[in-house]
């Protein structure tokens, strides 16, 4: 989920300096976008709780780190895994959600703006629980209850829906979905020919 989507009661304006700037787009570049099959597969559940987990976590924080990103699902990084990554607040501990279910979701829910680093230029109402209790284990195999609401809840959300193969276009209405569509045609093309002039 793109931390520069959320409303500006959560994350003052805050313009990247140069070095930021690059490296969020270093960054991106590992992120698998709109198109990329993996991104519409459900996931698959996490059996081994070893090193190689670990540093995919670690990688997954850091990247997430500097795409400016306050959450990343394992397939928006090509692996096929029912694991996801957020931290809310910048100086918060990465949270890490393996093999995660919702127990429950509260009635009560709100329509909010949101962003995916998987969909540039998108954003798109999304209507979702203001509380969610989750079920999971952490990197190294212990058990995780994760209690959350308003925007921990929806970062929680937005990412699970990852593992099931949903982009949050699949939650917009027909109208915001058509200009979320052609917003994200525009930027893929541009990301494309800045990619292409990058290898000559």
């Amino acid at each position: 989920m793109a931390a520069s989507e959320l409303p500006e009661s959560e994350v003052p304006p805050a313009p990247l300096d140069a070095e930021a700037a690059a490296r969020r787009r270093a960054a991106l570049e590992h992120v698998r976008a709109f198109g990329d099959p993996i991104l519409r597969s459900r996931a698959r559940e996490v059996e081994v709780f070893d090193e190689d987990l670990q540093r995919q976590v670690a990688q997954m924080g850091a990247l997430m780190h500097d795409a400016q990103g306050i959450g990343l699902a394992a397939p928006q990084v090509g692996i096929a895994n029912r694991l996801l990554v957020y931290r809310v607040l910048s100086s918060g501990t990465l949270r890490v959600l393996v093999n995660p279910i919702v127990e429950w979701a509260g009635s009560d829910q709100e329509w909010l703006e949101e962003g995916c680093l998987s969909l540039p230029a998108v954003h798109v109402d999304v209507r979702r629980p203001i509380d969610v209790r989750v079920r999971a284990r952490d990197q190294h195999g212990e058990g995780v209850l994760v209690e959350a609401s308003g925007l921990e809840a929806r970062v929680i959300q937005h990412e699970l829906d990852h593992l099931d193969g949903v982009l949050i276009l699949d939650h917009a209405k027909r109208d915001q979905r058509k200009q979320a569509m052609r917003a994200l045609r525009e930027a893929l093309a541009e990301r494309d020919e800045l990619a292409h002039h990058g290898e000559h």
